[in-house]
């Protein structure tokens, strides 16, 4: 009775499989290549040429509350799901129910309907682990039992660059995470949860990758207490460092983010101003401004970041407390710097004004157009179009598609 096999038995009863189906919407042309699309229809008339197909995937998790019946996993395991069934090891089957997901964290909770008497896992703490500290990484991948990898802490504080953007603050272990135990817990030999195993990273080899727990717990209490991740920012606008700034400053490379203007009076009472640059965030080296957004999104409400920045009185550190980014901050700062506010309209989300002068009349946009997708995102809601500018807003160039007149347009928007 090692540490590592106490470890896995008070623990299997809590990690659980997550089995998802979503349905697939594909177009096929039943001629191939011999006629594309426009032209079928236009012999055959507007027939529907879309099917839809069910796709399945595997996945793990963990019960992190046996009373509330609450399971941990990651967002992408969970992804587009229309239907959730999550198995115990012991056999039970429920339907989960998700209570909220955020992709920046890669994490999500469910709810298991009409359980009872569920085992959970104990909380650990994964501020004080060490570097070369036993891990365990557990997984249900298939739901007929558990699966179990042994290692150790490789490092700490480990940001990786995905497809998904960018993702900073992570365990780092020698411990295998394949796909099916993404989601599932990653243990000390004391039986807590210190991390949650992560599979985002495919080009990685003899590595995996853990979210911290006490990361996953702050976003945790949001998902549970609001459904999603309240938004945050320092309150700074800034562009990219150029090489004439760099030189003036002696920063010897051309990166970082120029700060242009400060919103919040708490992040300029931390000692920021307009001309400093933003070099780095929680040991995070910034690239541009595009960069510095990345990585302000694996932050919650309330939490300390501290900033490495340069300015004419040389380098020096600060710490700025993250403020929430509201969508009504997100709108007033939209019809200033696009030049466009937006309405509702039935199912649709529609340019409501045009600012003289401004970017959206510079591209000719009109009171009545409609916003169909910003950057790639679909528009419905003041929500989407909201959070669609507090990820683009500091882009000099927006890719935008809208519809007038019943056809749609992709057009740039030039800040």
């Amino acid at each position: 009775m090692t540490p590592v096999v106490r470890t896995v038995q008070d623990v299997a009863p809590a990690v659980v499989n997550i089995h998802t189906a979503r349905i697939v919407e594909q177009e096929v042309n039943p001629f191939g290549t011999l006629f594309d699309d426009q032209l079928f229809r236009h012999f055959f008339g507007d027939q529907d040429l879309t099917r839809r197909f069910e796709q399945r995937s595997l996945g793990s998790g963990v019960i992190i509350d046996g009373r509330k019946n609450l399971v941990l996993t990651n967002a992408h395991v969970i992804e587009g799901a229309s239907t959730i069934r999550v198995r115990l090891l012991d056999g039970r089957q429920y339907d989960g129910e998700l209570v909220g997901s955020d992709p920046d964290f890669d994490l999500a909770v469910l709810h298991l309907k009409d359980a009872r008497d569920l085992p959970q896992v104990a909380m650990g703490d994964s501020s004080d682990m060490m570097i070369g500290e036993t891990v365990i990484a557990i997984g249900n991948p298939f739901g007929f039992g558990n699966t179990v990898t042994t290692g150790v802490v490789s490092a700490m504080g480990r940001t990786i660059e995905t497809k998904q953007g960018t993702f900073t603050d992570f365990i780092q272990t020698d411990a295998a995470i394949n796909p099916g135990n993404s989601g599932g817990p990653l243990m000390n030999l004391a039986g807590e949860l210190v991390g949650i195993n992560t599979a985002i990273y495919a080009e990685a080899q003899g590595i995996g990758f853990a979210i911290p727990i006490n990361k996953a717990r702050r976003v945790v209490d949001e998902l549970v207490s609001l459904g999603r991740v309240q938004a945050v920012w320092l309150g700074l606008e800034g562009q990219d460092v150029d090489e004439r700034i760099a030189g003036y400053l002696g920063l010897g490379e051309a990166r970082g983010m120029v700060v242009t203007q400060v919103h919040e009076p708490a992040v300029e009472a931390a000692g920021i101003r307009p001309g400093d640059v933003i070099m780095s965030v929680g040991r995070v080296d910034v690239e541009d401004r595009g960069h510095y957004l990345r990585i302000l999104r694996n932050y919650t409400l309330g939490q300390d970041a501290v900033l490495d920045v340069a300015g004419q009185g040389g380098r020096r550190t600060v710490t700025a407390r993250m403020q929430p980014f509201t969508d009504e901050k997100a709108l007033e700062m939209a019809a200033k710097r696009w030049g466009l506010t937006v309405q509702v309209r039935g199912r649709a989300l529609a340019v409501a004004g045009v600012r003289p002068g401004s970017p959206a009349q510079q591209l000719g946009l009109k009171p009545g157009d409609v916003l169909v997708k910003i950057a790639g995102e679909a528009q419905a809601s003041l929500t989407d179009f909201a959070r669609a500018f507090k990820r683009y807003r500091m882009a000099n160039t927006v890719m935008l598609l809208v519809a007038r007149d019943g056809r749609g347009y992709h057009v740039r928007l030039r800040v």
